[in-house]
């Protein structure tokens, strides 16, 4: 089953990262991190806040913005970019089982380019003066989103031993 997978623009914070890619394992989701990170990679506030799920993601590292296109272009993935620039609320899209959600830097965001890449930009929603939702908690409603659209949780298992 296709499932949409999770693109990380050079992310600066281990911490959010680590977040994510436990998410995208209990959810069963590819992770794609495009570098360079603003941290190791195997930075020990990678793996406390991945805990022992960092085995488990399907994580991809793509050298650089031009790797990583080269990728999403050959597979034929659609590219949708959450952005505070964007004006579509990630709700009123319609997403494809396929399709990459792409989160910028925490510092940053995306340079132009990149933004310019995008098949779609779409924002989170958020009261007025807000500026921005954590990158980890934002992965997480859009990702909930697009997965709940195309029906692509994965399947529960109840737990060992039966359920009460």
């Amino acid at each position: 089953m296709s499932r949409p997978s999770i693109a990380l623009y050079q992310p600066d914070i281990a911490g959010n990262t680590g977040t994510i890619l436990r998410l995208a394992a209990c959810l069963g989701l590819e992770v794609h991190i495009i570098e360079p990170a603003g941290f190791d990679l195997s930075d020990r506030n990678l793996k406390r806040a991945g805990m022992d799920y960092l085995e488990m993601a399907a994580l991809t590292r793509h050298l650089d913005w031009e790797h990583f296109e080269e990728w999403r272009r050959s597979a034929g993935r659609r590219l949708a970019l959450l952005s505070t620039r964007a004006a579509l609320p990630y709700t009123e899209f319609h997403f494809a089982p396929d399709d990459v959600l792409l989160f910028g830097r925490e510092s940053a965001g995306v340079p132009e380019h990149v933004h310019d890449s995008a098949d779609a930009r779409l924002v989170i929603p958020m009261a007025p003066g807000a500026r921005s939702i954590n990158l980890a908690l934002s992965v997480a409603m859009v990702a909930g989103e697009a997965l709940r659209q195309v029906n692509g949780w994965p399947v529960s298992r109840p737990p060992a031993g039966g359920a009460s």
